[in-house]
């Protein structure tokens, strides 16, 4: 199985891609991680998700929107809880493009909110260091406005 490793000044989080349920959502992230575009970058939103991306960081995503946005994970069993993926979009499906967010709680209604927004990967239920993180992040980014990312990979 594939991870998405998201490696920060307060730690890593490590998230297990969903290919088998989000098959066009995993290969535009993985587009998106292999051009090194999130390197440098910040979890800038925390409230019920945590999220990052190229926002306010002056670059461009050359790869485009996702133009099939797999929306309200139809066809899977994922749903959008605590420790779970998603690529965020504006009130309308098949328009996301760099930004991710993970779920801090159970948040199913994101399922089908404004066409869905599919959960392509997840923090495996048992790696409690991720979800400290993933915490730690939240609460710093509520205090500071921001948290470093030094580098996301696939491996």
């Amino acid at each position: 199985m594939s991870l998405l490793v998201i490696d920060t000044v307060l730690g890593t989080i490590n998230l297990q891609l969903l290919p088998e349920s989000a098959p066009r959502t995993v290969s535009h992230i993985s587009n998106i991680v292999n051009s090194k575009l999130y390197e440098n970058t910040n979890f800038y939103r925390s409230d019920f998700v945590i999220q990052f991306g190229l926002h306010g960081s002056g670059r461009s995503n050359p790869h485009g929107d996702l133009a099939v946005n797999e929306t309200g994970c139809a066809g899977t069993v994922t749903s959008n809880t605590r420790g779970t993926a998603s690529v965020a979009h504006f009130d309308v499906p098949d328009c996301g493009g760099s930004e991710v967010f993970i779920n801090l709680g159970d948040n199913a209604h994101l399922d089908s909110a404004y066409g869905g927004y599919c959960v392509f990967a997840r923090v495996d239920p048992h790696d409690e260091a991720s979800f400290r993180v993933i915490d730690a992040i939240a609460a710093e980014v509520k205090t500071k406005g921001s948290v470093g990312i030094r580098s996301v990979r696939i491996q």
